[in-house]
């Protein structure tokens, strides 16, 4: 039965101080859900005896088969602590590696966390990770070490092991936030300095770095685990007990005759009970004593797990007596000893009176928030705090004060947004009717029947006195009439039920969000504000005081919405709510319109958008997904963009070859958002491709060993079978190359002469191009804004500093003869203007340069002026589709080494934008002009312009123009294009005069295995290209934790293939890690006699980077080089057939 209505839920709503929103974060099967059930059946919403098998808050069916969680959900429990009330919004959270962009969603929306860790597996990965998302938003967390039946019954440790072995757990788990609380430090302390350094202008030499200063001063003993501090609950969740230090404390002051306060100290740590002298004394391990814990805790848990498992009744019964407990008959007579341990433990120590306690004494409520919280969450990108317009400032109060005034703005966040079945929605539940609705439907039904009876009395009369023809006529023309009524009355009925189908058959959004500040009422109007929403540029058009409801310019990134209807998270259900006031989590329904994914919500226009959510997982696995018949595509379509919206991480692009592409995060990702694809949003037949995976192309410096390991030029090369003639068909005519790999290239009509050349970028910048891509993005902007001479707001200060410092960390990287003034020099990034590749120029002449942001601004006037975006472009083309298999490039630095046009080549240039001009007036005067006509003018001759007919009479001089043109026959289309192409090319062959090499994308993988199956995990490893970096042992226990890379091209089926192979006893954890270079070249041939005599002359030995290359040329539709039969060897019949 449900002990709580929801008239007081929304009661408890009001009181802020008393609400805790928390989320339950841990690894994958480590009991966060079944730690949920057992809070949930305190509330009386499921039977405790079902809590830990019903796993109520997973409520999909996908969920409940794997056994994972796989989407966040909330519920709202009440928890009664003494005279004091508090509303307890819990956020289930999925664990699962390609599940955790939901984690980020949870955690934006709570203030503090509960961490869950497993006393076998330890701190694994994901534990980690989430511990640094928790830290990254600012949130509080307290700890619950759970499983600790595993260490009786699995690994059946003494107290004493299992005490040490816990307290190992504490020290990892501390370890993980002293590491990040001491990155914080030294950045805080760093920015310090920069700012002291920018004041005082002390002389260099004076400065002495100490890098553990600041480190000593700062405050960290809050952040710690520690069961004395009363942040650590040490529990059992499947048999419903869990306790805090403080429960014992309580317990034993009153036997013991030891303070309370003391034994809160004492009870965890290296102390020791004296029973002579009734003293705790220091230091139990140098004097070989039990440890308070051991002795007044644990001992107590393992003699009850002992008696109950060994079925020992009468040790029982003293047990059950002493602690005053009543154990139903059922239970102590069950055949499962673990019913009969749950009835005595659930009673004794139960769990949610335990964490509870500590959420609502240890957690903030929502009043608590800090200003350092409030400041992230306003400040988007790379804006500080103080750069925002003053009305947005002054909304920082409102956050702190969290108040459910009318006159407080409203601030809502949301986080993501989910799908819900329409039957599900509160209104069109089936509601229970009342006694009086029951009386008068029996009412109307009696009369009915009555009627009836009447009716079927009064035709029979009738029919007695009548002739038999006319009953005969009147009887046809009856049944006639009554089988039209039936038709009439099938038609209504079909049509009703196709109706009700349509709308059980829809889907709803709601919202997942939080109250900030204000009070969000049904029905009220508030702004929606887009992620790029800027309240600076829209506070020029409206005041700060105007709401949704006026009528308002056009403010980009900003939508007027209703709020239709709003709910009360409560699991599988939802409750009608009237008004929601600050601090509460909430959905939110019909917004399915305004919000894609996630939003702010507010009535002030002065609100700044939230940062984005921080995404642990990278979408790495691509399928393209298309209908089973093809009349279905608007179907999947449709079903596409609502799964894109119901998923935090999932991506949905069409890519340029019309295919509709799903990228996912992992496997199991992919898998659910192929399910609901096909059973919820689009409900059609779908087939899916295989695994798009991605690759990189790149170049490397020539080897300097072979293939077997000889020192190259000093073997005696053999006559090469294929590889000179490959050589020569390689570069076609008209295009130099030199033995040092630079290429010259002319354009069609010779009228521009290029050089490039390729070279490979050192791994360092390679990365840190990677890392910076946003800041190149927001150069690339700022660049030009500039161009353009737009006026831009201030350049923020930190963006210069953060573009200066990726400026000194380039400069440091590129070192060396060959990249001498590198960095000044670069051109431009690619592809898109922001990827890890580099275009340099390197020739008299030219100065244009990438950080004019930083104000070496230089104007360019010369003759590559019109043209340079050409080669920039050109540049674009190559580095986004490489040579091998049109993937893009990686790793590269084009050097653009001469650039010649010829005087001819300016003339034409001039005259092409003077023609431009005048086709584009032409253009603007007769629409009906083609396009091809005003791209390539250099075609057209003077006469075909002025016979034609649609033509504009023109001046003499420009007749004369393009006579002149007529001369130079340009039948190339325009320089600008030609230029762009010639560039692709020029780029193309430079990377193929180096030696080329495939980049694979790497996961990490982690994988916990015993010591017995370690073998067969190293088989599946090795067989699938996998390499091992580290084993180590856990300690205390017999698992091993093996961390090993594996390509994403080689994972699909890893994580089944390893549990088959170890009878389940091993799990991976796959996460995106980095890119790495195949090592073997994809165009190897035998060269050289011990090649010759090592691969064989056909080296048929399979060649990886090969293999890789053509699947992707085949699955792209291009050339790929292979006979279908290569030496098969003739059957000879020697005997002839007679």
């Amino acid at each position: 039965m449900v002990l709580t209505s929801v008239g007081k839920m929304v009661g408890l709503q009001k009181k802020t101080s008393g609400i805790r929103n928390i989320c339950i974060l841990a690894h994958v099967d480590h009991g966060k859900t079944t730690l949920a059930d057992c809070l949930i059946s305190s509330n009386g919403i499921i039977s405790s005896r079902l809590a830990g098998k019903l796993r109520y808050l997973d409520s999909r069916e996908d969920e409940q088969i794997r056994g994972i969680t796989m989407k966040s959900s909330a519920i709202s429990l009440h928890f009664v602590k003494g005279d004091q009330e508090y509303l307890i919004n819990l956020i289930d959270s999925p664990g699962h590696v390609d599940f955790s962009s939901e984690v980020s969603t949870a955690v934006r929306l709570c203030d503090g966390c509960i961490i869950v860790v497993d006393a076998v597996e330890g701190v694994c990965p994901q534990t980690q990770a989430v511990l640094r998302q928790a830290w990254l938003e600012n949130i509080r967390p307290v700890l619950v070490i759970n499983k600790i039946d595993r260490l009786i019954v699995e690994l059946k440790l003494t107290p004493q092991e299992a005490y040490l072995h816990l307290k190992n757990i504490l020290e990892q788990i501390n370890a993980v936030t002293g590491a990040l609380f001491t990155s914080k430090v030294l950045e805080e302390r760093a920015e310090k300095e920069t700012e002291c350094e920018s004041i005082s202008d002390t002389a260099p030499g004076d400065q002495i770095y100490d890098w553990s200063a600041g480190l000593e001063d700062t405050d960290d003993s809050h952040l710690y685990f520690s069961p004395d501090h009363g942040n650590v609950v040490f529990a059992s969740a499947i048999d419903g007990w869990g306790f805090g230090i403080e429960h014992f404390a309580k317990l034993y002051s009153q036997k013991i005759g030891i303070k309370p306060a003391v034994l809160l100290k004492t009870l965890w740590g290296d102390y020791y009970l004296n029973t002579k002298a009734k003293k705790i004394m220091k230091g139990d391990q140098s004097k070989g004593k039990k440890p308070l814990f051991v002795q007044l805790v644990l001992d107590n848990i393992w003699s009850l797990y002992e008696a109950v498992m060994k079925r020992d009744k009468e040790k029982i019964e003293k047990i059950v007596t002493s602690l005053g407990l009543k154990i139903g008959a059922r239970e102590s007579r069950h055949a499962d000893p673990k019913v009969h341990l749950n009835a005595i433990c659930s009673q004794w120590l139960p769990i949610s009176d335990a964490v509870l306690s500590m959420v609502c004494n240890k957690l903030p409520s929502p009043l608590d928030i800090t200003a350092e919280r409030v400041e992230k969450l306003m400040c988007v990108g790379a804006r500080t705090f103080d750069s925002l317009p003053p009305e947005t400032q002054e909304l920082k109060s409102a956050f702190m004060k969290c108040s459910s005034e009318g006159t407080a703005p409203v601030i809502v966040f949301v986080s993501k947004m989910f799908a819900v079945d329409a039957k599900a929605l509160p209104h069109n539940k089936p509601r229970p009717l009342t006694q009086e609705e029951i009386a008068h439907r029996r009412e109307l039904a009696k009369r009915r029947h009555a009627e009836k009876l009447a009716a079927n009395q009064g035709k029979e009369l009738l029919e007695k006195p009548l002739s038999e023809n006319s009953s005969e006529v009147t009887g046809n023309t009856g049944e006639m009439k009554g089988e039209e009524q039936q038709l009439t009355g099938q038609v209504e009925i079909m049509t009703s039920k196709a109706m009700k189908q349509e709308a059980d058959n829809k889907e709803s959004f709601i919202a997942f969000a939080r109250v900030f500040s204000g009070v969000v009422q049904k029905g009220q109007k508030i702004f929606v504000l887009g992620p790029k929403y800027d309240p600076a540029e829209s506070l020029h058009k409206l005041s700060s005081q105007c709401s949704a409801t006026n009528d308002l310019p056009l403010v980009p990134h900003m939508t007027c919405c209703t709020l239709e209807n709003l709910y009360l998270l409560m699991g599988r259900e939802l409750e009608d709510l009237e008004e929601v006031p600050a601090g509460n989590v909430l959905g939110i329904g019909g917004l399915q319109d305004f919000v894609l994914k996630s939003a702010t919500l507010s009535t002030s226009p002065a609100c700044p958008p939230f940062t984005p959510l921080n995404f642990e997982a990278t979408p790495i696995v691509r399928v393209a997904v298309e209908p089973k018949h093809p009349s279905d595509m608007p179907q999947l379509v449709r079903g596409m963009k609502l799964l894109n919206q119901a998923d935090p991480c999932v991506q949905v692009l069409i890519q340029e070859t019309g295919e509709h592409v799903l990228v996912t995060a992992g496997e199991v990702h992919l898998q659910r958002c192929l399910d609901d694809l096909k059973e919820r949003f689009a409900k059609v037949q779908i087939s899916v491709s295989a695994p798009i995976i991605p690759f990189r192309e790149t170049i490397t410096r020539p080897p300097k060993v072979d293939m077997v390991n000889e020192e190259i030029g000093k073997q005696q090369k053999v006559a090469v079978i294929h590889q000179t003639k490959e050589d020569q068909n390689k570069i076609p005519e008209g295009i130099q190359v030199d033995s040092d790999g630079l290429v010259t290239i002319s354009t069609p009509n010779k009228q521009a002469t290029l050089s490039v050349r390729a070279m490979p970028l050192p791994e360092e910048v390679t990365q840190l191009l990677e890392e910076n891509s946003d800041l190149i993005r927001t150069m690339e902007q700022l660049n030009t804004s500039l161009n353009e001479d737009k006026k831009t707001h201030e350049i923020n200060q930190k963006t210069l500093d953060r573009i200066k410092e990726f400026k000194q960390k380039l400069e440091q990287n590129l070192q060396g003869r060959r990249w001498r003034n590198a960095v000044d020099q670069i051109w431009s990034f690619g592809p898109r203007k922001c990827g890890p590749n580099i275009l340099l120029y390197n020739f008299e002449g030219y100065k244009r340069s990438v950080w004019q942001c930083l104000g070496n601004a230089v104007k360019e006037v010369s003759k590559y002026r019109d043209f340079d975006n050409s080669i920039v472009s050109g540049f674009q083309l190559a580095t986004l589709s490489g040579p091998m298999c049109e993937e893009p490039l990686m790793g590269v630095c084009f050097t653009v080494e001469k650039w010649e046009i010829n005087k001819v080549g300016e003339m034409l240039s001039t005259s092409s934008q003077d023609s431009g001009e005048c086709d584009a007036i032409e253009h603007k005067q007769n629409e009906d002009t083609t396009l091809t006509s005003s791209c390539t003018d250099e075609v057209c001759s003077a006469n075909e312009h002025l016979d034609s007919s649609q033509s504009v009479p023109k001046s003499p001089e420009k007749i004369s123009k393009h006579k002149g043109e007529v001369l130079l026959a340009d039948c190339y289309g325009p320089f600008s294009g030609q230029l762009i192409a010639t560039m692709k090319e020029a780029c193309r062959y430079a990377l193929q005069a180096k030696p080329q090499r495939l980049m694979a994308a790497m996961y990490t993988c982690e994988i916990m295995a015993t010591a017995e199956v370690l073998g067969r995990v190293y088989a599946v490893l090795s067989k699938r290209e996998g390499r091992v970096l580290q084993e180590e042992m856990k300690e205390g226990t017999d698992v091993f934790i093996i961390k090993a890379v594996l390509p994403v091209a080689e994972s699909f089926g890893f994580a089944d293939e390893i549990r088959k192979r170890t009878s389940g006893l091993a799990s991976p954890q796959l996460v995106f890690s980095h890119w790495e270079i195949i090592s073997s070249d994809p165009f190897w041939v035998p060269t050289t006699e011990e090649e010759y005599l090592h691969f064989g002359e056909k080296a048929d030995s399979e060649n990886q980077a090969r293999k890789y290359m053509n699947a992707v040329r085949k699955r792209k539709g291009l050339y790929v080089e292979e006979k279908i039969v290569e030496h098969a060897e003739k059957q000879r019949t020697l005997s002839r057939n007679k």
